[in-house]
């Protein structure tokens, strides 16, 4: 629809990123989408779809000759996440900005995981509790937690879980558990010391000496302090941010699509010596 309403030929269409694997008026539109979800314009209730904000609206209503990366830039959503003076698709290098090539490789790397991070976490908001909760115990599986046994991890049932939602082995044989709550709550959500007495709590009530307290939501400086407080039990707090990192590093609800390789000259090739 939109390489017709902007009469993109099929020849422009076909014209492939340097990496050959995504067409460029692909990836642009993606990106687009992507600008304009940062910006809190659009939405995605579902995969494949977009659905005006009702700042999208207001904007649509204003009539600005274009929305581009300089228009965007007043909402402070769009700011914080290309940064404050970064008018660009993809950051540049050049001799005045201080960043060399592999600077700016690194920064679009960072941007681009950070963009996946967000529709992450946007996609667990859309599945049930017990889906996440089942995310949680397969992503600490991922990680190499509960070693290769069939019962090395577990989801607790819904009901009389006494605030326990898994349990996984920290080893192979079993020697220690590691009990779980895991709660897919709204992501401005804040989690404050209550919350995670609570939990401590219900570890003591099971005779448990760690926990982890996983979450879509965020944790409040309270609450990390009490954690730090903790002798007798570990308990470790993972939020919306570090779970979706953890899911992307581990491969978890996410596929590779590209793979870059960065190299150098090998000397002792060309060393006279090397015969």
């Amino acid at each position: 629809m939109l390489a017709s309403y902007f009469n993109v030929t099929d020849l422009e269409r076909s014209e492939l990123l340097p990496s050959g694997r995504q067409a460029v008026f692909d990836n642009r539109v993606g990106w687009a989408g992507t600008y304009l979800k940062k910006a809190g314009l659009v939405d995605r209730p579902a995969r494949g779809k977009y659905q005006l904000t009702s700042l999208g609206r207001k904007v649509l209503e204003q009539a600005p000759p274009a929305i581009d990366n300089h228009y965007l830039s007043q909402f402070e959503t769009f700011r914080q996440f290309i940064g404050e003076n970064d008018d660009s698709s993809v950051p540049s290098a050049s001799p005045d900005s201080g960043q060399s090539p592999q600077d700016t490789l690194d920064a679009a790397y960072q941007k681009i995981n950070a963009a996946l991070a967000d529709d992450i976490l946007s996609e667990i908001m859309k599945q049930s509790p017990a889906f996440f909760e089942r995310l949680v115990v397969k992503l600490l599986r991922n990680m190499g937690y509960g070693g290769s046994l069939e019962d090395s991890g577990e989801v607790v049932g819904q009901s009389g879980d006494e605030g326990i939602d898994g349990i996984i082995r920290e080893d192979k044989l079993g020697f220690s558990s590691i009990y779980i709550q895991a709660k897919r709550w709204e992501r401005d959500k804040a989690i404050g010391r209550p919350e995670i007495q609570k939990f401590v709590g219900a570890l003591a009530g099971q005779g448990a000496s760690k926990g982890l307290f996983i979450t879509t939501a965020q944790f409040t400086k309270e609450a990390h302090q009490y954690v730090r407080k903790q002798h007798t039990t570990k308990v470790v707090l993972v939020d919306g941010q570090m779970l979706a990192k953890l899911m992307i590093e581990y491969n978890l609800g996410v596929s590779i699509e590209t793979v870059y390789e960065i190299k150098r000259i090998d000397s002792d090739y060309f060393s006279e010596d090397s015969e």
